[in-house]
């Protein structure tokens, strides 16, 4: 009988943090992205994903209101 219990509070303990690493390994990535040098860039600047840095860069200069976000890169 007490073998049944410490395995259940080991299975549960396992879980327990099975669970609370993965929730913190999404708040890392998240952290990760936040953190990645366009937290201080205005939203109108910023790269969209999967575009490379050149032709953005080159798109901005394109735009009269954002050639000021050049200054960023």
């Amino acid at each position: 009988m007490n073998k049944k219990i410490i395995l259940y509070v080991a299975i549960g303990i396992f879980l327990l943090l099975l669970i609370l690493s993965s929730f913190g390994m999404i708040n890392l990535n998240k952290i990760k992205k936040d953190s990645s040098g366009n937290s201080n860039i205005p939203e109108e600047c910023r790269k969209p994903e999967g575009q490379d840095l050149q032709s953005w860069k080159e798109h901005l200069s394109h735009h009269q209101n954002t050639l000021y976000c050049l200054d960023y890169y």
